[in-house]
């Protein structure tokens, strides 16, 4: 994503299609791309089910496997998918 990116910054001095035709992109792509919401910044504090998932997973000397953590998560009720 660094050659969109690269686009965004510049589109004020050149054309973003030309850009993208010389970086080998689409040009909906880089559409598609600032549509998308930004990223999670580094430094963010994780979610409350990661950080309890990373405690069942050390508890059980790290081989707790999917399902078994996936359900412990539930039980203690965090919302969790596959």
């Amino acid at each position: 994503m660094k050659r969109f990116a690269f686009i965004a910054l510049h589109a004020d001095c050149w054309p973003v299609r030309q850009q993208c035709q010389l970086l080998g992109v689409s040009a909906s792509g880089y559409y598609a791309w600032r549509k998308r919401p930004a990223a999670v910044a580094v430094g963010q504090a994780p979610a409350a089910w990661q950080v309890a998932a990373q405690r069942v997973f050390t508890a059980h000397a790290r081989r707790y496997g999917q399902r078994r953590l996936r359900a412990q998560l539930r039980r203690e009720g965090h919302v969790v998918g596959r």
